[in-house]
């Protein structure tokens, strides 16, 4: 399996010198869903941002289907898509007028601009309601709008932040559903961030936790239950936290 991503001891320092990522290093290979967790203050975020070309790093580097976070950012902007926890939609416009907007940013061609929408209609399964304005939808809507678009264009790697925050159980089990089979029928990778364990458990396919702007360890679910002796995954993630052992 080829690595998509490819992080090289990436590091970041903000000022009087705190470092809020520290020699981070992980791949993630062509369709593997692999989950960054961590406590908040962990430098989850800050590695997600390197790896989306938003800030830079101030050592080491990632490559995104071979192409430098540093030396080719425009290429690599090409080749992901990234959705934050706090991404919004325009609420005067209706979900359907949304989509072609962000198509046309991708494309200038109409025949690739209409496959891009027709796959996100598809996707989202709003049927009707996309033709009403994204103000009246619910949080739930506004979600499965933002990640069929942010996955409309096939990129290689989708980062998504928070995927299913604040959603209820119904819409965040479609969501994670739609990860799954994209992942499993499209090869897509994707890179995500989460404070649900349980929906990190259901979802992933490898997990690297992070404390301390560090990488404490990396491995499938079962592989860091039977490593800590945990029954889950919440075990584990306490566990790993808590020490000071990287592995």
């Amino acid at each position: 399996m080829a690595d998509v991503l490819k992080a090289e001891g990436l590091s970041k320092s903000y000022k009087k010198g705190v470092m809020a990522v520290k020699d981070v290093s992980f791949t993630v290979g062509e369709g593997e869903i692999f989950a960054l967790i961590g406590p908040n203050g962990a430098g989850k975020t800050s590695t997600i941002r390197m790896i989306s070309t938003l800030i830079k790093p101030t050592g080491g580097d990632a490559f995104v289907n071979g192409h430098s976070i540093i030396s080719e950012p425009d290429k690599v902007r090409q080749a992901i898509t990234y959705l934050p926890d706090e991404a919004g939609a325009y609420k005067t416009m209706t979900g359907m007028d949304y989509l072609y907007f962000m198509a046309g940013l991708f494309s200038a061609d109409k025949d690739e601009i209409d496959k891009y929408v027709n796959r996100a209609v598809n996707m989202c399964g709003l049927g009707d309601r996309l033709e009403e304005k994204i103000g009246g939808y619910s949080r739930g809507m506004i979600r499965k709008l933002l990640l069929s678009r942010a996955v409309m264009t096939r990129p290689k790697l989708a980062i998504l932040d928070e995927a299913t925050s604040g959603l209820d159980v119904i819409n965040a089990l479609d969501i994670r559903k739609t990860i799954k089979r994209l992942s499993a029928e499209e090869g897509m990778s994707f890179l995500l961030s989460s404070h649900n364990m349980l929906e990190i458990e259901y979802v992933s396919d490898r997990v690297g936790i992070m404390a301390h702007g560090e990488l404490m360890v990396t491995g499938t679910i079962d592989e860091l239950k039977a490593r800590y002796n945990a029954a889950n995954l919440e075990e584990v993630f306490e566990r790993v936290v808590q020490s000071d052992e990287i592995r």
